[in-house]
């Protein structure tokens, strides 16, 4: 959800001992020291521009890496879930079934995927600092805005169909970078098992170990119709990593907080945390609900479904960790420690020493619109996709009409691609579904915020949120695609001249949303990052950038070595073997194996490792990285965390934090003995 420096820096101030291996760090700011001193390893320039260029992002919020010079790409299964359902239908569900494209005329083309690959960064930090320089407010927003606009526009020159800027923040404002990415639009699957082999072992064994999930996927981008040309990838290793072996996970972690203040971490604790968790779990028993009434409802809410209850775990562990209470001290005494430099020094004092009572002030006041941020800016009281596409016309409209400094960063021109690839995306709508999720978060939001609020008056001035949703579901015409473009096309004068109901829900919401949307940019977001600007350049003032910054969904690298933890006073392995999987399974859901998983067992070496874990620092947004080895080649797919690593959002702790992955011994022999995927394997093994 944010941000990782303290751990670090306060661990130099209250504790003897740095926790070895902490960090997700930009290939820009590579440890290269520890790396030598430890493991007798220098990453060279050459190591990092190929890492760079063969490891990848997945739009929808996970990472991969190029495996092949022909475009194929390594993930997880639930990376590519949205992909799968869109190419499903009831005829052939992929999501329950494993897919496997023996030619490339097979491959079948994801309706709305995308994956970018980073090309070139450069540190822009005295260009945005000087654009900022004494701003506050909506100044600074306004600032912001023309500052980033400019130096995208520029990187992308003219060609955002082709290529991706995004100006990235590094220590909450302390460094910005301009990452420029190619993108690729044309992404088709190649191979996916089913999803009950890949998620083997269900909720009862995620986020614990031992694991035996197969959460491969495999897909192919395509430039002009024809396979991409990738001359830098991970090539396979055959025999997978060793026990206390160097590792290395490429990746873009979605978003740590382990920079926030005390104040900041106090709010996720209470209420935020709690009220996202009972929001997820009301969704959560909509979603089995209905998946419960027939097999077509299951196939169609199972994504959701998986997702949602993935969400449950996650913030559950996270908010099992703020309720460390021996940590939480030692964040305590960590900001303590820092703050006595800062007022000890009256220069820092001076720059920096207000920003903690700032950024508390500022939190106060997001608590107080909490409830509407998340309900009409995020967009959780409209909880439908048909309700998702209205919107993004709407307000699209209304920003295009803006000069480029002044949208929305999504409704800039160099990020309209995106945009439009998703609006027009041929993925199916799901009218049924639709309409129990939106009446469901309507009734949500007018529950939530009260019947008299302003939003609520308006939406349900003469209709229950039941009947607003019937209104706008069953009239709606957006289902066409055709339709959506001729909206998008006409801009704000088919908008305002439009009568579907789901266009005239979404014209209702948009005044709330703008209102909403400035008020939180002026009051909230502007000011917080200009204060947590200012305690990041304390820290760099007293302890330098020797750490490694937040994760930001962003290019990083973390190390560490395969190895085993202690748990209760038990021993967990490293590694989980093939027999082990045979051993774990069962003749019932979610341990039942696959027919293909049964009849291959005579042909595949139990002694093989299956899963394995490592001290490699991860968070969200870390599934589908490659584990590489020092010499570049790929033996793992990061595919979970354990259970402690969750706290790793604030905190990370070598002794119990581990990364899982799937073995590359074990990718192989599954795609040749399970899948007979045979001209896969060459083409992973080949090149």
């Amino acid at each position: 959800m944010k941000k990782l420096l303290a751990i670090f820096l306060g661990m130099m101030l209250v504790a003897p001992v740095v926790y070895a291996g902490a960090g997700m760090w930009p290939l820009s700011n590579l440890p290269t020291k520890t790396l030598q001193n430890r493991f007798g390893f220098t990453p060279t320039k050459g190591w990092v521009q190929h890492v760079q260029l063969a490891s990848v992002r997945l739009a929808g919020g996970c990472s991969g890496s190029f495996v092949s010079p022909d475009g194929l790409v390594l993930t997880n299964h639930h990376c590519v879930v949205e992909c799968l359902q869109g190419i499903s239908d009831a005829k052939h569900d992929y999501m329950a079934h494993f897919f496997y494209a023996d030619k490339r005329d097979e491959e079948k083309k994801c309706p709305s995927m995308e994956i970018e690959q980073i090309v070139r960064r450069s540190n822009d930090t005295d260009t945005v600092n000087k654009a900022l320089a004494d701003k506050n407010g909506a100044a600074y927003v306004a600032a912001k805005r023309a500052i980033t606009s400019k130096l995208e526009d520029t990187c992308v020159n003219g060609q955002p169909d082709k290529w991706r800027c995004q100006l990235v923040s590094l220590y909450h404002g302390g460094q910005y970078w301009m990452y420029k990415y190619r993108r690729y639009q044309d992404v088709r699957m190649v191979f996916v098992p089913s999803q009950p082999m890949s998620f083997f072992g269900g909720y009862p064994d995620n986020f614990n170990y031992p694991r035996y999930d197969f959460a491969v996927a495999i897909v192919r981008v395509y430039v002009n119709g024809k396979p991409a040309h990738t001359p830098d990838y991970f090539r396979f290793s055959a025999k997978g990593p060793k026990k206390g072996q160097l590792v290395f996970t490429s990746g873009n972690p979605g978003s740590t907080e382990r920079g926030d203040t005390i104040a900041q971490l106090k709010a996720l604790r209470y209420p935020i945390y709690p009220v996202i968790l009972n929001y997820f779990s009301h969704n959560q028993g909509l979603y089995e609900a209905f998946r419960s009434q027939s097999k077509e409802n299951a196939r169609i809410a199972q994504g959701s479904l998986f997702y949602t209850n993935n969400d449950i775990q996650s913030i559950s562990g996270q908010l099992q960790a703020l309720n460390n209470t021996t940590q939480f001290a030692r964040k305590e005494k960590q900001q303590a420690a820092l703050r006595a430099k800062v007022d000890a020094d009256p220069t820092l004092r001076r720059k920096y020493g207000d920003a903690w009572a700032n950024i508390a002030a500022i939190q106060s006041k997001q608590l107080a619109m909490f409830l509407p941020l998340r309900m009409i800016e995020g967009q959780q009281g409209f909880e439908a996709k048909l309700y998702h596409i209205a919107f993004t016309i709407v307000l699209g409209a209304h920003e295009r009409t803006l000069p480029q400094d002044q949208r929305i960063g999504g409704f800039r021109t160099a990020n309209l691609p995106r945009m439009e690839q998703g609006l027009f995306s041929k993925a199916p709508v799901h009218a049924g579904f639709d309409r129990l999720r939106l009446e469901s978060s309507l009734t949500m939001m007018r529950n939530l915020m009260g019947a008299d609020a302003p939003i609520n008056r308006t939406l349900f001035a003469d209709a229950s949120p039941k009947m607003v949703a019937k209104h706008a579901v069953n009239g709606t015409k957006l289902a066409s695609i055709k339709v959506r473009k001729a909206l998008w096309d006409g801009g704000e004068k088919a908008v305002a001249a439009s009568h579907d109901p789901m266009i005239e829900l979404a014209r209702k919401v948009l005044p709330y949303y703008l209102k909403l949307h400035k008020q939180v940019e002026d009051q909230i977001s502007g000011p917080m990052e200009a204060n947590t600007a200012k305690v990041a350049h304390a820290r760099f003032a007293v302890y330098g950038t020797s750490v490694a910054p937040d994760a930001t969904f962003s290019e990083r690298v973390s190390y560490g070595v395969v190895r085993g933890w202690s748990e209760h006073g038990k021993h967990i392995p490293a590694f989980t073997t093939i027999g082990g999987l045979y051993q774990h399974a069962k003749g019932y859901p979610p341990l039942k194996l696959s027919s293909a998983w049964s009849d291959a067992k005579s042909k595949l070496d139990p002694k093989m490792p299956m899963n394995f874990v490592s001290t490699n620092d991860i968070v969200g947004g870390n599934s589908g990285s490659p584990v590489i080895d020092r010499k570049g080649r790929l033996v793992g797919l990061i595919f979970d965390g354990n259970r402690p690593s969750l706290g790793g959002a604030f905190w990370y702790n070598v002794k119990r934090n581990r990364a899982v992955a799937v073995d590359s011994a074990a990718i192989l022999a599954a795609l040749k003995h399970v899948y007979h995927a045979k001209p896969l394997v060459h083409e992973l093994t080949h090149g």
